[in-house]
Formats: structure tokens, sequence, C-alpha cells
């Protein structure tokens, strides 16, 4: 059973945390004693049972009634386990959007049905596009409120479609729902009986997401194990998660920065020995010579390098209340490879409220835009477009180790 990670986004009062709460109750996947102190927690409000309150949980978001942080929650069904991310809609809290954007497989984007398209839904729809993320579900939200209407449906269904060739979704399915009622969440509707497609839950079941496993291989190495015992002195093994691919025994593989070829000779899974591993494995490698390698060294296939250069160009979303500096070195964290760099120019940045790009050489907090760095060693990685895996990375500042920016490089 494989899992589906997901992210909700839509504007603020749209119903997105509505939506995941009923998403869950209607599916059984609330825990009774959850269930209870929902109920509880109702009733003091003296109000129907408020679904929204299963994700938003932070004491400021209800009491402000908007989701201020990103919620996960996790259920599953016969044919798939789903992580759900909730994020926030206010333009503030852009960060905490691309923080859950970035693990996503697909996006679903309320639009109200009584306001259609607006800005802040083309800023949702437009941050999901540039993280990556192929699937989408237009989620047409209280259609009851418009009563049922096929025309105000197909409207909205236009609408966003003359914007579709401005985002790289492969795939766009649109339902129109009251998370509310619970019109097409888990079950269709008969009130839209003019509505062909399938229920929210079914579509989320049976959406196909390519796997990691498909992409070229890559591997970091997070520990060198050594132990001291005399009985294991021998033993030299590399563990970490295999980021992407696949890796066999006996396949060869090349160790960065020292370019030396060697081959697998036993993968270790789960303290098990197994003949192959994928993309998600936490595995032990051991290779057939005595190389020195250390942490955030990486290892790849021979025939499947990446990308090596000092010289990087990308995408950042500036996370700090204190702007980017250009010219000042930052450190920048590549899963487990930390190298310091230093910001050469900002190209531009991306106005995802009017799509479009502004001539300009400062970012402040929540800005997206185009960079050049110059890092003081080599870096090992590939195109987020291509592999969001080994594309990303994230900006640290050296002097109050706070994480400033969210990075995703580019060819």
């Amino acid at each position: 059973m494989n899992t589906l990670k997901f992210i909700t986004a839509g504007n603020v009062d749209d119903g997105k945390s509505t939506l995941i709460g009923r998403l869950l109750y209607d599916s059984d996947s609330i825990h009774t004693d959850q269930l209870g102190v929902l109920q509880k927690q109702t009733k003091q409000e003296n109000v129907a049972i408020d679904l929204s309150l299963i994700t938003d949980g932070l004491r400021a978001e209800r009491e402000q009634g908007i989701t201020i942080d990103v919620a996960y929650k996790y259920f599953a069904t016969s044919r798939r386990k789903f992580i759900i991310a909730d994020a926030p809609g206010h333009e503030q809290y852009t960060r905490n959007m691309i923080t859950g954007a970035s693990n996503s497989d697909l996006i679903i984007v309320l639009v109200d049905a009584r306001k259609g398209i607006t800005t802040q839904t083309k800023r949702h729809a437009s941050v999901g596009s540039l993280m990556g993320i192929k699937k989408a579900i237009i989620a047409i939200n209280k259609i009851d409120l418009v009563e049922y209407s096929e025309a105000v449906f197909n409207t909205i269904k236009a609408d966003f479609e003359a914007i579709r060739s401005e985002l790289t979704y492969d795939e766009i399915a649109y339902i129109p729902v009251s998370a509310l009622v619970g019109d097409n969440i888990v079950t269709k509707s008969e009130n839209t009986p003019w509505f062909e497609g399938d229920a929210l839950l079914s579509t989320l079941e049976h959406i196909e997401i390519p796997t990691k496993e498909n992409l070229v291989a890559r591997f970091q190495v997070q520990w060198v194990i050594r132990p001291k015992d005399e009985e294991n002195h021998d033993y030299r093994g590399y563990a970490g998660q295999i980021l992407s691919g696949s890796y066999a025994t006996g396949d060869s593989v090349v160790i960065l920065p020292s370019g030396i070829e060697t081959k697998i000779i036993k993968i270790e899974r789960h303290q098990e020995v197994v003949n192959q591993a994928t993309a998600g494995d936490n595995v032990v490698l051991h290779l057939g010579h005595n190389i020195d390698i250390s942490r955030g060294d990486t290892i790849v296939k021979a025939n499947a390098l990446p990308l090596t250069s000092n010289e990087l160009k990308a995408w950042i979303c500036w996370l700090d209340t204190a702007p980017l500096q250009i010219g000042k070195t930052y450190l920048l964290q590549h899963r487990f490879k930390t190298v310091r760099v230093k910001i050469q120019a900002v190209d531009r940045k991306w106005d995802v409220n009017q799509w479009q790009f502004d001539q300009t050489h400062e970012l402040g907090i929540n800005d997206i835009g185009q960079i050049a760095l110059r890092s003081s060693q080599p870096l090992f990685f590939d195109p987020f477009a291509e592999n969001s895996r080994n594309g990303n990375a994230i900006l640290v500042d050296e002097t109050t180790f706070n994480t400033v920016g969210a990075l995703m490089f580019l060819p």
C-alpha cells in the first residue's frame, strides 16, 4: 500500500480545515477519544460540531478562526495511506506553505464557489507548481451556497483552465464539494447529478503518482559505521536513506567528491541482507574497497552522475525577518553536506500575485526569487524539477543558526 502526501491550500475562510475534518470524519478516521474531545469543545462554544478543530490545533488558530501553521494529519483506507498538510491561506505565511508543499505529491486548491478564482487562488496554485507538484485537485467548495449550480462550477473550471498554461501541472481534477455538508467528499452527492467525476476520497485513492524509484539513483552518507569491538573490526558500512532510484548488489558506483569507482558488495536493510533497495529505504551499503568516505559524501551509479559545480543558481523562498544580503556568507545544508556559500546576486523576484518577474536586488520574508551563489566546495546535485529529493537545500545564517532560506536548484 503506497502513501500519498498532499497539501491543501486556498483563501482564508474557504474551508480548508473543515474539508480535512470532513474527510477524516466521514471516512471514520477519527479516534473515539478525539471525537469526544471535539464534541466537548464544540459544545462549550454552543455551535454544531466544528470539524475544523481537528486540524486547527494551535490556541491562536482557534481563537482567530484561521490556520497559521502547517498541520499534519494521517489516515488510511483499504487502498492507500495518506499524509495531509493543511497550509495557511494568508500571504504572510507563504513560507509555511512552501514547507508543506516541498514534500507533497498533490495539491488540493480550494475555491469558494461564491467568489471564484481569486488572487490568492493563483498564488497558491503558482507556489504548488513552483515546488514541482504535478497533480492538482481544484475543490470548488461551498457549492451548496450557490444552489449546486452547474453553471457556477463550469465557469470556475473555465477560469482556472485559462491560467493552466502558466502552471506545470500535468493532471487536474475539478470537484464540486461542500465541506460543511459533506457533498462529494467521501461519497457522490445526489445534489450534483450533473457531475460525472468521482468524489474527493475516491479521486485521492486512484490518482497515479510517479514513484521516485524510477528516478536516477541518489544516496548521501548519513553515518559511517565502524564498530570498535574485536568481533566486528572488519565491518565498514555507510548508512543513510536512498533518496531516489534503486541500488543492487554488484552495482558499479562512484563516490563523490573523490571520484573513486567501486562496487556494492552488500546491502543491509533493517539489519537483514537484501539484494536490492529502493527510494525511501533506510539502508547500510558495503563497498568493495576501503575508501575514505565521510558524512555528506554522495554514492551514485557510475552511469548516472549528478551535476557538479560551485557556481549555483536556484529559486529561493526567503524565510527570515531580516532581508537577504548580497555578498554575505551563509551555510548551505544539502541534506548531510554543509558548505559555506556567498550570495552573488538576486537575478529577479517572482510576484506570485501578479504572475510576473520583478527586477530587484532585495528579498524579504516570504519573497520568492532566483539567486546566484558561489560555494566553498563543489556540490553534487540535480535540478529540482528533475529530482526534488536531490535538488533542494536550506540556507542557514552562520551567526544566528536560523534557517533563512529554502533552495530549489536550477540547471
